[in-house]
């Protein structure tokens, strides 16, 4: 059974329970920004475990809408960003920002289909999301910040691949406990 499924025989597909359910996700996405080790010129956040357990929990359209609604209310200015920032101050980081919301879809759409049940199959779409997120990244630091791939690559990915999927294995251990709170 999908989450998406799952998620559907607790909290009926309504229009309230999908703006609740989208704004938590953005809230919590928002919150784990603020739980960070500072590092130039990503800081290291919460934020990839929450991508992950939202788009894992709420599936492809709640959960992409989810980290879509973050973006959009760091870009009205909202301070949600790492470091209690809006868009402006977040500029180094906006292709990983982007890369949510696809890493979101693509997580979402997998789990629908049955990979958050299996954990192996749950692991490929947390690591397929993950690509997503650093692929994106590693190109936002090359047009920010005027840098080439390697170095983009050195500064960008190379620092955080085992806290994020320690993140990963995390988010995937909390998982069924987001089922049940949905409930």
């Amino acid at each position: 059974m999908s989450s998406a499924v799952i998620l559907d025989r607790y909290v009926p597909r309504t229009i309230a329970s999908d703006i609740a359910l989208v704004g938590s996700g953005a809230l919590l996405i928002a919150i784990s920004a603020q739980i960070q080790i500072p590092m130039i010129p990503v800081p290291m956040t919460m934020q990839t475990f929450a991508v992950l357990l939202v788009a894992a929990a709420l599936g492809f359209s709640r959960g992409a809408a989810s980290t879509a609604l973050y973006l959009a209310l760091g870009a009205v200015g909202l301070p949600v960003f790492a470091g209690a920032t809006a868009l402006k101050a977040a500029m180094p980081t906006i292709g990983y920002l982007i890369g949510f919301v696809a890493a979101a879809a693509l997580i979402g759409f997998l789990a629908e289909r049955g990979f958050a049940k299996n954990p192996l199959k749950l692991a490929f779409a947390f690591v397929a999301g993950s690509t997503i997120v650093y692929a994106t990244g590693v190109m936002g630091l090359m047009v920010i910040l005027d840098i080439d791939f390697q170095t983009a690559i050195q500064v960008g990915v190379v620092p955080f691949v085992i806290g994020d999927a320690l993140k990963a294995a995390l988010a995937a251990a909390v998982l069924p406990i987001a089922w049940k709170f949905t409930k």
